[in-house]
């Protein structure tokens, strides 16, 4: 297929752009030898990404060796899956030998995560799974998976994982600003006043104790709190919190 021409600057991604980028993830799926294709833009929605005749890409261009298994007409399915899971414990690409989840190099959140976790597999003999953390604390993922043991999976991986995790960036991002149902999100600038408000109120600091921290009054407290939580279209400190931590602004040590 011959690709699209690059898009002008600023004018956002297109639908031929998406398509281009999901034939990727299946030509890198069939050189790996991982055809089987699981993808979301975001795991806690439950509407499947779609081409763009609003097919679902997992019913249309990724197949499954599973014909039975719909995974994305199934509400739970990113409750049960090992491999979801443990996207949500690491933003690195993975792989899966069979039994155990690894990784480039010792993981202790992977390791953990074999020691305690009881998953379902879904009868996939080898994977490779790339985690995508996007804007507002959106997690998204790309499972390329076999249904017979990959001769030497940890070598695939170290092959082929850092297209994959690259290639799970460009089409995630891509794909959910191309979908004209997902709000994109607008410029936040918060000042370093609002910051500082929001970590003291992070570790759970009152305004007045945020007040004798900071030096300042009480009212000035709950005036930076209310700018930042209408910059990030939220209200209450506690939503103001949540979004600031998934923008960076506020660090989990904080």
């Amino acid at each position: 297929m011959k690709p699209s021409p690059p898009s002008e600057a600023g004018s956002g991604s297109t639908d031929n752009d998406v398509h281009n980028l999901a034939m990727e993830v299946v030509q890198i799926g069939q050189r790996s030898g991982l055809p089987y294709i699981a993808a979301s833009a975001d795991v806690s929605d439950p509407n499947p990404m779609r081409d763009q005749e609003g097919t679902p890409y997992a019913s249309s261009l990724f197949k499954w060796f599973d014909p039975n298994l719909h995974y994305w007409d199934d509400r739970t399915f990113a409750l049960r899956s090992g491999f979801i899971q443990a996207a949500r414990i690491s933003a690195e690409p993975f792989y899966f030998d069979g039994e155990t989840l690894r990784s480039w190099r010792p993981n202790r959140a992977l390791d953990v995560f074999n020691q305690n976790a009881d998953y379902d597999a879904y009868e996939v003999a080898s994977a490779i799974i790339c985690p995508c953390y996007m804007p507002y604390g959106v997690l998204g993922a790309i499972v390329w998976a076999a249904n017979e043991a990959v001769s030497d999976i940890a070598q695939t991986f170290r092959t082929h994982a850092a297209s994959m995790h690259q290639l799970t960036l460009k089409f995630l991002s891509a794909y959910r600003e191309n979908d004209s149902h997902i709000a994109l999100p607008e410029l936040v600038d918060l000042t370093r006043r609002e910051i500082q408000c929001l970590k003291w109120a992070a570790i759970g600091k009152t305004d007045s104790e945020i007040a004798t921290i900071m030096g300042i009054s009480i009212p000035t407290i709950r005036f930076h709190l209310t700018n930042a939580g209408q910059k990030l279209s939220v209200s209450g400190r506690a939503q103001a919190v949540r979004v600031a931590t998934s923008l960076g602004y506020i660090g989990r040590s904080a």
